[in-house]
Order: C-alpha cells, then sequence, then structure tokens
C-alpha cells in the first residue's frame, strides 16, 4: 500500500504547532533526538491532524485511546514478527561467520511473541505467581531492598536514583523470585540490562550480534539452575515451573527457559522506567510531591497517574492479519501497526487536562501496561515496587531536588527511561 502521505510534506518536530491555512501532511521521525526528549507535543500533533499515520517507514502510527485500545484487544492484530525478522537478518552476518539463532529461538517462545493457544497455556501457568494477592504479600521482601538500597546512599546526600535503586531493585526482587544466588545476581542484572532494548528497531547488527552472545550465556546459567533444582527443589519459582513441567506435561524446556528469561529482560526495564519517570515528574511538579508526602497514602492512585504520565513502555508493535478500516484509512492483511501508549495516555478524549500531573486523578484507565491477552503479566508486581521505592524516597529523603536540569533519555524508542536521576538531599 502506498503511503498516505503526499509530497507536500514536513517532518514533525516537537515544538511545531500547526500552521495557519491549509495543514500540510508530514512526516512522522520517532528518531529525532528532540522527540525522545518530550514525545508529547508530537503525540498532539498527530493525534489531531492524522491520528492513523503512514510513517515513512510503511507502518501504521495510532495515537488515539480508542484506536490504541481497539487495535490491542482486536483478534485480527497479531504480536510483532521480531523472530521472523531476526532469522531474516542472519543473511547478513554469514560473512562474520555469525548467526542470531539464540537470539531468534529465545525470542520465538516468549510471551509477547506467542498467540493462542500457546500464549494461553503459558500465561496460565505463570500467572500464578503475579496473582495480586502473591505479589501483595511480596510487599515486605521488597521494602527490606528498597531501605537496604537508600540506605547505602542516605549519608552521602546524594544519589543517582537510576543506578542506585531503579536499576538493582526489580532485578533483587526478581531474583528472589527466582530463586537466583546472591552471587550471580550482578551478571544476571547485566544480561538484562543488555537485552533490554531487543524490541528497539534502532538496532545494528553488531549490537544484535551481542545481545545473541548475552542469551547464549543467559541461557546457559540458567540450564544449570534447573538442573540443581531438578535434584534439590526450593521454595522458588523455578522450582514451580519444574514441578508443573513434569506432573502437567504442559511446559517444555524452552518454555520454562523463556519465562526466566521474560522476566529478566522485561519485567526489570518497566520498572526502571516506572520509578526513574516517576520521581524525574514528581521533581519538576514540587506541589505534587509535597502532597504525596503530606499523604503517602495517595501512592496508589499516585502511581497510576505517574503511568499515565510518563509511560514507561511508549510503543508496541502489532501485525494485521486481515484488512482492516480504521479511521477511514484502509490497514490491509500483513502491514505493521504500532500504537502509541505514550500518546493514548495524553489523548484529551479520555484524560481531562491530559498534560497536567494529578496524583488524586479518578478513572485513570491507562494502557501503560497495554491490554488485551498481551497486557504485561509483571503489571501488578512492577505497580508494588513502583509504590514502594517512591514512597519510602520521599519520606526518607528530606529536602530531595534535582542536581541538574540537563537530562539524557536512553536511545529506545520502544522504551522511555532517564540514563540517570542524579538528586541531592539533606544527609
Amino acid at each position: 500500500m502506498k503511503s498516505i502521505a503526499n509530497t507536500n510534506q514536513e517532518v514533525i518536530s516537537p515544538g511545531k504547532t500547526k500552521k495557519s491555512g491549509a495543514a500540510k501532511a508530514f512526516k512522522f521521525n520517532p528518531f529525532d533526538p528532540e522527540f525522545r526528549t518530550d514525545p508529547y507535543p508530537t503525540y498532539h500533533r498527530l493525534r489531531s491532524e492524522e491520528p492513523v499515520h503512514r510513517d515513512f517507514l510503511g507502518s501504521w502510527v495510532l495515537t488515539r485511546y480508542a484506536d490504541v485500545k481497539v487495535v490491542l484487544r482486536n483478534p485480527r492484530f497479531q504480536s510483532d514478527n521480531l523472530p521472523q525478522r531476526l532469522k531474516n537478518k542472519n543473511l547478513y552476518l554469514k560473512h562474520q561467520q555469525k548467526d542470531l539463532n539464540g537470539l531468534v529461538e529465545t525470542s520465538s517462545k516468549l510471551l509477547l511473541h506467542l498467540e493462542p493457544p500457546d500464549h494461553t497455556r503459558l500465561r496460565g501457568m505463570i500467572s500464578k505467581a503475579f496473582s495480586p494477592g502473591m505479589i501483595e504479600r511480596m510487599r515486605l521482601q521488597v521494602q527490606e531492598i528498597v531501605d537496604e538500597l537508600i540506605g547505602k546512599a542516605q549519608q552521602k546526600g546524594s544519589m543517582d536514583i537510576i543506578s542506585e535503586l531503579a536499576r538493582p531493585l526489580p532485578v533483587r526482587v526478581i531474583s528472589r523470585m527466582l530463586g537466583v544466588p546472591v552471587d550471580i545476581q550482578n551478571q544476571v542484572y547485566q544480561w538484562a540490562n543488555d537485552l533490554s532494548s531487543i524490541l528497539d528497531p534502532l538496532n545494528s547488527l553488531e549490537n544484535l550480534a551481542h545481545m545473541n552472545e548475552v542469551i547464549l550465556k543467559f541461557s546457559e546459567c540458567f540450564h544449570e539452575l534447573i538442573a540443581e533444582r531438578e535434584k534439590k527443589p526450593q521454595q522458588d519459582l523455578i522450582s514451580a515451573l519444574i514441578t508443573a513441567r513434569d506432573r502437567d506435561d504442559k511446559l517444555n524446556d524452552d518454555e520454562l527457559l523463556s519465562v526466566c528469561i521474560l522476566l529478566f529482560g522485561t519485567g526489570e526495564e518497566t520498572t526502571v522506567n516506572l520509578i526513574g519517570n516517576g520521581m524525574y515528574a514528581l521533581l519538576r511538579h514540587p506541589e505534587q510531591l509535597e502532597k504525596l508526602k503530606r499523604e503517602p497514602t495517595i501512592i496508589q492512585s499516585a502511581v497510576e497517574e505517574l503511568l499515565r504520565y510518563d509511560s514507561p513502555i511508549q510503543r508496541i508493535a502489532r501485525i494485521a492479519i486481515e484488512d482492516v478500516e480504521i479511521g477511514g484509512k484502509k490497514i490491509s492483511a500483513g502491514e505493521q501497526v504500532i500504537v502509541y501508549l505514550g500518546a493514548a495516555n495524553r489523548d484529551p478524549a479520555q484524560f481531562p487536562n491530559p498534560d497536567c500531573l494529578d496524583l488524586t486523578r479518578s478513572e485513570n484507565r491507562h494502557l501503560a501496561f497495554a491490554d488485551g491477552i498481551h497486557n504485561c503479566l509483571g503489571a501488578a508486581l512492577a505497580r508494588v515496587e513502583g509504590q514502594i521505592a517512591i514512597n519510602t524516597l520521599i519520606q526518607r529523603l528530606p529536602n530531595l531536588k534535582l542536581h541538574t536540569d540537563i537530562m539524557e533519555w536512553r536511545k529506545n524508542i520502544a522504551l522511555r527511561g532517564l540514563k540517570a536521576l542524579p538528586v541531592t538531599f539533606m544527609p
């Protein structure tokens, strides 16, 4: 299908506003550094001028809440074909005697790339470990880890919230869940960090080849852990999954391994960005920060608003499996549709005053964790980690302030997060 844009085009820049007179068609450039710094003005323009937009790579871009929700819930759209695209890239690595087979094999088993009935079967087995009741019982463990991490920095009067709290917290929590020994948690943390960009379309062949090496090391490590738990089961998730595999013959070894990798590769990054983006938003809105400090009991609604306001996951790709019409535009079978969660969560048709941070906002049905059968499995855990980390930071560190006004965002267009968040406070 040809692009819907005509020859009179301009590239959207975040600071641009719609000119008077006839509106010009435009190309949306998600790789623009300005867009990465602040995507929301661009989202607003797309939503008002061309909410169903064909980008310069040939994909459809959706920015309205209603459209995004429909695609996420509609079975006529399936998960992105990342494993096949990775496999196709093997052709370009032949001359280097390298391949991406490990990455292809593992990604093809991840829940976010599976469809029913395999997705239904696998998710049903894992979801028991992430039920709200189970997650609530982990609050004490999460609080202990947060207290320890903040305690290390408390006497300095300064800290980087990303490297000293947001990154190590989810790795420590997931490691406890799975039963990963303390002495290899730092190594697993590094592997998880390396794999966090797997969904980003900016990945070079060199970066993908590196991730392939990482996935092989990750796999070898967890195969050893699984073998140990087969001999000596413990009270951890790996042992529980082994028991389910042996009892019901519903989980094979590759799927068991994919669960471990999924928890680290996606659960870690979502929580990091929730804490980092959330604290950055609060520090830029001191009246809201002070409100939460005075009323810590509003932390649940506060975290929901922070998730909506600057979503950790900005975009998700889907593939149309049959012809579909959205907003008067025909999307043909096989075409890629990119739904922008970050844009949907600032849609004024769904959220009054969407650019206003309101920690007590009601009717906050955001899409930060997506929707439909592929909604984030670890959402409940990420929420608990965010609630405890943010509340503890605010209550324990007096006079908390940004150390600098210049922030650098990670070069990842699927996920949105800061490289660092340096703050100062009274020791």
